[in-house]
């Protein structure tokens, strides 16, 4: 689509619709300078080159890419009137898109009941799981596997109630065995489970584990801020297809956060959490003096603990829906082609002479480090470092990041490497840029010649 064409359709939209009002004149506080603009706009423009080119393949590195032009100009659109969803008398328009997209989302995991909403991230999004978590079972603590985001030990800290991290498997998943030892204690009201953690792209096996907490009386929050929309590939039979196990056993889960501003081709930030009982809105009752006054229907800050929210992600996300909604055809076919990507690079490195994989990719997110003579820690976590470093640099960059592996999770999966150090950088790639697919043999190549030039 042209983005440039769309941009100048919304500007005129708006402008049309404004004029139905009247005309007005801007007050003089507000009036700026053609020339004075110009040159803070050409330092401005010229700050943001300051920045790693997250749309291109050659950016291998974080969970970073452009949002679709769709959202782009949803949010831009949107932005000019600047709704505010936090009452329907601030974004009557795109309250509704809220709770639309919103149902989308809780249908994608097969909720037939919900209450949700739109976040500013999955960090805020998890706290607000994590604050129902603690309403319902005051005292117990919160169990998450040590590899979840280091968000939920922050988020108990804030709201004053114990964390609990519970050991990996050798796949950097929560350990059933560990988690059942905690859950005897009774210490534990709510247990996180991860799909696609953001360090490995592991994913917990919600199947096997939901039942153990429920014999236990514990509640379960399924963290798939990062993973979420692979539920769409799930079960189906082309190569880059999921075990349906654990994505099918998410419905059994009590709440969900999900992240639109990754794998949904949204703008930052946009998360989203999800219960499947509305009654846990009883939560967020409170009062306000000057808002929920313009309709009896519920207003979206009556279930949110955020107060303004932009309603131009609503926005975004809507018209993102109408195009590539979260159905295996729609998004699905935008998730696939990074899977493809993740499966095909772990078969270049699997066959490579320079590289090694960490270990398989579950997703898009692929960990592989220089094979190194001799194998030691030390070795591995300097030649690492160097191959990030030298990989950005010169007239074919490629951009990758790096993962901190402790020193039992590395000899656990690579028990022939000596452990001369607390632990190692290795390499880590995420792929969540469909156009990869088509890049990772020229990543691969690239990354085995400066792996070469030691």
């Amino acid at each position: 689509m042209d983005l440039k064409y769309w941009l100048g359709r919304a500007t005129n939209a708006v402008q049309d619709w404004a004029d139905t009002f009247g005309p007005y004149d801007t007050h003089p506080s507000l009036l700026v300078d053609e020339n004075r603009f110009a040159a803070a706009f050409e330092e401005f423009t010229g700050r943001l080159k300051d920045n790693y080119p997250f749309f291109h393949p050659r950016y291998a590195g974080q969970m970073l890419k452009p949002p679709h032009p769709a959202a782009v100009v949803g949010y831009l659109t949107a932005m000019l009137i600047n709704p505010n969803n936090h009452a329907l008398d601030g974004g009557p328009a795109t309250a509704r898109m809220e709770r639309e997209v919103v149902a989308q989302l809780a249908a994608m995991f097969g909720y037939d009941t919900h209450l949700g909403h739109l976040t500013t991230s999955g960090t805020i999004a998890n706290l607000e799981a994590l604050f129902v978590a603690r309403e319902l079972h005051p005292g117990r603590g919160i169990a998450y596997s040590a590899d979840a985001h280091y968000t939920h030990g922050r988020m108990c800290h804030v709201l004053g109630i114990e964390g609990h991290p519970v050991p990996t498997d050798g796949q950097g998943r929560i350990h059933l065995d560990a988690l059942e030892d905690l859950l005897r204690g009774g210490q534990v009201g709510t247990v996180v489970l991860t799909t696609g953690t953001t360090g490995l792209g592991a994913v917990d096996p919600v199947h096997e584990a939901l039942p153990l907490a429920r014999r236990h009386g514990v509640r379960v929050h399924v963290d798939a801020a990062y993973g979420g929309f692979f539920a769409l590939l799930a079960g189906t039979d082309a190569p880059e297809g999921l075990p349906p196990e654990p994505w099918r056993a998410i419905v059994q889960s009590d709440s969900i956060v999900v992240d639109p501003h990754k794998h949904g081709l949204q703008p930052y930030g946009c998360g989203a959490v999800l219960f499947r009982d509305p009654e846990m809105g009883r939560f967020y009752l409170h009062d306000s003096p000057y808002t929920y006054f313009t309709s009896p229907e519920l207003h979206l800050g009556e279930i949110s603990l955020e107060c303004s929210r932009a309603g131009a992600s609503a926005a975004a996300l809507w018209l993102t829906f109408q195009l590539l909604p979260p159905t295996p055809d729609g998004l699905g076919a935008v998730l696939a082609a990074g899977r493809r990507a993740a499966l095909k690079w772990a078969d270049l490195i699997t066959a490579s002479d320079l590289l090694e994989l960490y270990q398989r990719p579950e997703l898009d997110i692929v960990t592989f480090f220089p094979a190194v003579d001799p194998a030691s820690l030390a070795a591995v976590d300097s030649e690492s470092a160097r191959i990030l470093a030298d990989g950005m640099t010169g007239p074919d960059p490629v951009f990758l990041s790096t993962l901190r592996a402790d020193r039992e999770a590395f000899t656990t999966r690579h028990p022939k490497t000596t452990a001369d150090a607390e632990g190692a950088r290795i390499l880590r790639s995420v792929l969540m840029k469909p156009e990869s697919e088509h890049w990772v043999e020229d990543i691969h190549a690239r990354v085995e010649q400066i792996a070469r030039s030691r």
